[in-house]
């Protein structure tokens, strides 16, 4: 079976929008949704879609941004821009009268980090601003199984992924979190058919090989059919061994496995175009 997926390129440009709505999803995850007059013109139409959050200075306030001209993206006259990698999780066009907006989801971890300082703290009528996407790459078609590896980084694009694919194909989704609370993030319309198991980084490895729970749990989904597409998702090191396991041992062709590096520990703003594993890319 071929996993051809089409593109689609979307104009890039800059938006800034305002917050709308904040809410827990569960402890570790809040959901802000935007709104404002420049997403009329947002386009996301693949699971892994991505946009560029900018924030503004915690100290200054100060909200820097590139500007787009006919010529291509200039930057910033001064300062420096403070940005981060986003999913789009759900964007609903403007229609009767209601406003458009778009929800991103954002992993708290305290004040490590920009976004996370902002999210923490994001109340209605906060503006930031969101660049792109570029473009969107499709779901392949008539896939026969899909498997879904992914932290907690990775939610909102394994949720874009199980509307992509429909309730007709079967979902077996192993989800990296950090404790048991994450299980709620699924709605439970959703949940209900899909065979989620949620493995707790916090228990640790229990494997003589000092496999991680997430690797013992692939490998031991057995053999892999060749209509069934991989996707694994979150941070960079523990998806090494993983895609290891799909491309070297089981023999997968690489059209048949995405693997995206979303963070790495120790690196501030990964490149997530990067391969996960630098030594063997292809």
């Amino acid at each position: 079976m071929t996993f051809a997926r089409q593109r689609l390129r979307h104009e890039f440009a800059v938006r800034h929008v305002t917050v709308r709505r904040v809410s827990r999803i569960v402890p570790s995850i809040v959901r802000v949704t935007f709104g404002g007059k420049d997403l009329d013109g947002f386009a996301s139409a693949g699971p892994a879609d991505h946009v560029k959050v900018f924030f503004p200075d915690q100290q200054s306030g100060m909200l820097v941004v590139p500007t787009v001209t006919p010529e291509g993206i200039r930057p910033p006259e001064s300062g420096t821009p403070i940005a981060r990698d986003y999913t789009p999780l759900a964007f609903r066009p403007a229609a009767d009268g209601d406003p458009a907006e778009l929800d991103i989801d954002f992993v708290l971890h305290g004040d490590e980090g920009p976004a996370s300082a902002w999210a923490v703290r994001a109340t209605p009528g906060d503006v930031v601003a969101i660049g792109g996407p570029r473009g969107s790459q499709l779901a392949p078609e008539g896939i026969g199984r899909l498997i879904l590896v992914a932290d907690e980084t990775a939610l909102p694009a394994a949720s874009k992924w199980l509307d992509a694919v429909g309730p007709s194909v079967p979902v077996t989704a192993l989800f990296d979190v950090a404790d048991d609370s994450v299980s709620a993030y699924l709605p439970a319309a959703v949940a209900g058919r899909v065979d989620a198991r949620w493995l707790s980084r916090a228990s640790g490895s229990s494997d003589p090989s000092g496999a991680s729970p997430v690797e013992v749990a692939l490998r031991a989904l057995g053999p892999i059919g060749e209509d069934t597409f991989v996707f694994l998702a979150g941070e960079a090191g523990t998806l090494i061994p993983l895609r290891h396991y799909l491309r070297r041992e089981l023999g997968l062709p690489q059209e048949q496995v995405v693997a995206s590096g979303y963070w790495k520990r120790g690196v501030v703003a990964l490149d997530h175009h990067a391969p996960v594993d630098p030594s063997d890319p292809d």
